[in-house]
């Protein structure tokens, strides 16, 4: 699957969720999308929304700070060009039906947040765009997950989709974690998976990398002790991104190929490692040998273990040390 000019098969796509850890403040939302991009991220993700559009006022307090959060479709169009111009890929999470129009043509992936996993309007109208699609899956279940996989394929986006596995808490308690699910829902949903960290620390995208995740997207923030809204502890500073792209690159390189084979690294090492057939105590030519006769020792300069049936009941040529390794050579 393809992401703009990435391929998330080849290397992972690690985004700087800042979501709303900007506060509605346009000149701190610059400064993360720099700051992300000099902490070597691949994209950086928003949150796109009307306040009215898909928060209750019967909560006034929650309505009254999403409200504050907002940005301008003109500063997102900022936002945007900014990021292309530091090569980065831009995304953002429509919340409402609206919001969604308007990033259509602007970002180069959408993303639906676990708690819209079960939006299906939202759902049906991101599938119809043509662009890549990303859901979170915190808050379901496998089966519900496998629903909404049919619904996208239904709508004709399967070969678009990707699924981020998560854990909708903040932060997410280390034993509720669950990476394990990466690779299960890869193999039974077929679509690349991922996943969105909401735990403290680096460990889990280091170890997400590990189990196959395609796509990892974790919290930014220019201090974790920017405010006192709470994404900012669970977010990932400029350090410590920089440590989870270096740390997740380095997995990658681990990782490697499924292939297993001999390498290059190996090569020089082949003779010393490997074992000779030699005789057990010194022997003089003209002596038939025996299974007791043989020890195995390196390097690998004789016949190799397995060859002890071209050995035994053979006779000697020559007479051979004791620890001396015995070759083709060496037997009349």
């Amino acid at each position: 699957m393809r992401i703009a000019n990435h391929d998330i098969a080849e290397r992972i796509l690690i985004v700087a969720e800042i979501g709303n850890n900007h506060e509605g403040n346009f000149e701190v939302a610059c400064r993360m999308v720099e700051a992300a991009a000099d902490a070597g991220v691949d994209a950086v993700k928003f949150q796109t929304f009307q306040t009215k559009l898909f928060t209750s006022r019967a909560d006034p307090a929650r309505f009254e700070r999403l409200s504050k959060f907002e940005l301008t479709q003109d500063q997102f169009r900022a936002l945007e060009q900014l990021a292309r111009k530091r090569g980065l890929i831009f995304l953002s999470t429509p919340l409402d039906l609206v919001s969604a129009r308007f990033l259509e043509p602007l970002v180069d992936v959408l993303k639906v947040a676990s708690g819209d996993n079960d939006f299906w309007p939202l759902i049906a109208q991101l599938s119809k765009t043509g662009k890549p699609l990303i859901i979170s899956t915190g808050l379901a279940d496998l089966e519900h997950m496998r629903r909404v996989v049919e619904f996208v394929r239904d709508a004709g986006a399967g070969d678009r989709l990707a699924l981020l596995h998560c854990v909708c808490a903040y932060p997410a308690p280390a034993g509720e974690v669950n990476l394990r699910a990466i690779p299960r829902m890869a193999a039974e949903l077929g679509v690349p998976v991922g996943w969105s960290d909401h735990t403290l620390g680096p460990e889990a995208c280091l170890a997400a990398a590990a189990l196959g995740a395609r796509i990892l997207e974790k919290h930014f923030t220019l201090d974790k002790n920017f405010s006192s809204f709470r994404d900012h502890q669970l977010s990932a500073d400029p350090a410590e991104m920089r440590q989870i792209v270096d740390g997740v690159r380095r997995v990658e390189q681990l990782l490697g190929t499924p292939d297993k084979r001999v390498q290059p690294s190996e090569q020089a090492n082949l003779q010393a490692a490997r074992r000779s057939i030699a005789a057990s105590a010194a022997l003089s030519r003209g002596h038939r040998l025996t299974a007791e006769d043989l020890m195995w020792v390196r390097p690998a300069i004789g016949l190799p273990p397995g060859s002890e049936a071209r050995v035994i009941g053979r006779v000697l040529g020559r007479d051979v040390a004791a620890g001396e390794a015995i070759g083709e050579r060496d037997l009349d």
